[in-house]
Protein backbone atom coordinates (compact mmCIF):
# COMPACT_ATOMS: atom_id res chain seq x y z
CA UNK A 1 0.00 0.00 0.00
CA UNK A 2 2.94 2.13 0.55
CA UNK A 3 3.93 2.01 -3.06
CA UNK A 4 0.29 2.77 -3.79
CA UNK A 5 0.57 6.26 -2.11
CA UNK A 6 3.88 6.43 -3.44
CA UNK A 7 2.53 6.79 -6.94
CA UNK A 8 -0.20 8.85 -6.37
CA UNK A 9 2.11 11.50 -4.83
CA UNK A 10 4.71 11.26 -7.79
CA UNK A 11 1.84 11.53 -9.84
CA UNK A 12 -0.25 14.77 -8.21
CA UNK A 13 3.58 16.58 -8.48
CA UNK A 14 3.96 15.34 -12.24
CA UNK A 15 -0.01 16.88 -12.58
CA UNK A 16 1.49 20.22 -10.82
CA UNK A 17 4.23 20.30 -12.85
CA UNK A 18 2.62 20.28 -15.88
CA UNK A 19 0.31 22.85 -14.73
CA UNK A 20 2.78 25.68 -13.65
CA UNK A 21 5.08 24.71 -16.72
CA UNK A 22 1.96 25.09 -18.96
CA UNK A 23 0.90 28.08 -17.18
CA UNK A 24 4.22 29.84 -17.31
CA UNK A 25 4.81 29.59 -21.03
CA UNK A 26 1.24 30.70 -21.73
CA UNK A 27 2.22 34.26 -19.74
CA UNK A 28 5.54 34.22 -21.00
CA UNK A 29 4.08 33.32 -25.05
CA UNK A 30 1.65 36.11 -24.50
CA UNK A 31 4.04 38.79 -22.73
CA UNK A 32 6.44 37.88 -25.42
CA UNK A 33 3.60 38.74 -28.06
CA UNK A 34 3.24 42.10 -26.38
CA UNK A 35 6.85 42.62 -26.41
CA UNK A 36 6.78 42.02 -30.38
CA UNK A 37 4.27 44.87 -31.11
CA UNK A 38 6.51 47.63 -29.94
CA UNK A 39 9.20 46.20 -32.43
CA UNK A 40 6.90 45.94 -35.48
CA UNK A 41 7.79 42.44 -36.16
CA UNK A 42 5.32 38.85 -36.09
CA UNK A 43 5.96 35.98 -33.62
CA UNK A 44 6.74 34.06 -36.44
CA UNK A 45 8.87 36.40 -37.56
CA UNK A 46 11.02 36.70 -34.70
CA UNK A 47 11.05 32.91 -34.47
CA UNK A 48 12.41 32.65 -38.65
CA UNK A 49 14.84 35.83 -37.26
CA UNK A 50 16.28 33.63 -34.41
CA UNK A 51 16.96 30.54 -36.32
CA UNK A 52 18.74 32.83 -39.68
CA UNK A 53 20.69 34.89 -36.96
CA UNK A 54 22.01 31.31 -34.98
CA UNK A 55 22.68 29.23 -37.91
CA UNK A 56 23.53 31.80 -40.64
CA UNK A 57 22.51 31.62 -44.61
CA UNK A 58 19.64 28.85 -44.33
CA UNK A 59 17.64 28.50 -47.60
CA UNK A 60 14.08 28.73 -47.94
CA UNK A 61 13.23 24.64 -47.44
CA UNK A 62 15.91 24.53 -44.28
CA UNK A 63 14.18 27.52 -42.20
CA UNK A 64 10.85 25.64 -42.95
CA UNK A 65 11.95 22.34 -41.61
CA UNK A 66 12.99 24.44 -38.57
CA UNK A 67 9.72 26.48 -38.15
CA UNK A 68 7.67 23.30 -38.92
CA UNK A 69 5.85 25.71 -41.76
CA UNK A 70 5.00 24.99 -45.36
CA UNK A 71 7.67 26.20 -47.65
CA UNK A 72 5.13 28.70 -49.46
CA UNK A 73 4.74 30.05 -45.83
CA UNK A 74 8.20 30.90 -45.38
CA UNK A 75 8.87 32.44 -48.56
CA UNK A 76 5.64 34.79 -47.68
CA UNK A 77 7.15 35.56 -44.29
CA UNK A 78 10.59 36.30 -46.23
CA UNK A 79 9.25 37.78 -48.33
CA UNK A 80 7.75 40.80 -46.03
CA UNK A 81 10.72 40.49 -43.84
CA UNK A 82 12.57 41.71 -47.09
CA UNK A 83 10.10 44.27 -47.46
CA UNK A 84 10.74 45.38 -43.96
CA UNK A 85 14.53 45.81 -44.43
CA UNK A 86 15.19 43.11 -41.96
CA UNK A 87 16.71 39.95 -44.23
CA UNK A 88 17.52 39.46 -48.11
CA UNK A 89 17.91 36.78 -50.72
CA UNK A 90 21.36 36.00 -51.40
CA UNK A 91 22.32 33.65 -54.13
CA UNK A 92 24.69 30.52 -52.57
CA UNK A 93 28.40 31.31 -53.83
CA UNK A 94 29.11 26.87 -54.87
CA UNK A 95 25.65 26.75 -56.38
CA UNK A 96 24.05 29.84 -58.22
CA UNK A 97 20.62 27.60 -58.10
CA UNK A 98 20.48 28.02 -54.16
CA UNK A 99 18.77 31.19 -52.71
CA UNK A 100 20.14 31.64 -48.65
CA UNK A 101 18.48 33.91 -46.23
CA UNK A 102 20.89 36.53 -44.85
CA UNK A 103 20.24 38.97 -41.86
CA UNK A 104 20.69 42.45 -41.99
CA UNK A 105 21.49 45.09 -40.35
CA UNK A 106 18.18 46.22 -39.33
CA UNK A 107 17.23 42.42 -38.11
CA UNK A 108 20.10 41.91 -35.91
CA UNK A 109 19.20 45.05 -33.99
CA UNK A 110 15.77 44.10 -34.10
CA UNK A 111 16.62 40.56 -32.10
CA UNK A 112 19.19 42.03 -30.27
CA UNK A 113 16.12 44.81 -28.97
CA UNK A 114 13.47 42.58 -28.48
CA UNK A 115 16.28 39.81 -25.98
CA UNK A 116 17.01 42.59 -24.47
CA UNK A 117 14.00 43.25 -23.51
CA UNK A 118 12.68 39.70 -22.62
CA UNK A 119 15.52 39.66 -20.26
CA UNK A 120 14.59 42.80 -18.58
CA UNK A 121 11.04 41.34 -18.03
CA UNK A 122 12.99 38.16 -16.45
CA UNK A 123 15.29 40.29 -14.64
CA UNK A 124 12.06 42.43 -13.10
CA UNK A 125 10.58 38.98 -12.19
CA UNK A 126 13.12 37.28 -10.76
CA UNK A 127 14.94 40.89 -8.98
CA UNK A 128 13.78 39.79 -5.31
CA UNK A 129 15.32 36.48 -5.79
CA UNK A 130 19.10 35.61 -4.57
CA UNK A 131 21.65 34.56 -6.57
CA UNK A 132 21.03 31.14 -4.93
CA UNK A 133 17.52 30.90 -5.49
CA UNK A 134 18.03 31.75 -9.68
CA UNK A 135 20.37 29.05 -9.84
CA UNK A 136 18.30 26.68 -8.17
CA UNK A 137 15.28 27.79 -10.98
CA UNK A 138 17.98 27.88 -13.94
CA UNK A 139 19.04 24.48 -12.46
CA UNK A 140 15.63 22.64 -12.33
CA UNK A 141 14.81 24.54 -16.15
CA UNK A 142 17.88 22.98 -17.33
CA UNK A 143 17.15 19.32 -15.61
CA UNK A 144 13.94 19.47 -17.68
CA UNK A 145 15.17 20.65 -20.98
CA UNK A 146 18.09 18.41 -20.99
CA UNK A 147 15.58 15.26 -20.68
CA UNK A 148 14.13 16.44 -23.39
CA UNK A 149 16.37 15.74 -26.21
CA UNK A 150 16.00 19.52 -27.59
CA UNK A 151 19.06 20.97 -26.56
CA UNK A 152 20.92 20.10 -29.32
CA UNK A 153 19.03 22.72 -31.20
CA UNK A 154 19.60 25.52 -28.28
Amino acid sequence: MLKLDSDNKNQDVIVEIENELRYLCGIIKQKGREMLEDYEITPPQFQALLYLVKEENLTIGELSKKMYLACSTITDLVDRMEKNKMVKRVRDQKDRRVVRVSVLSKGHKIIEKVLNARREYLRNILGDLDDEQKAFILEGISMIYERTGENNNK
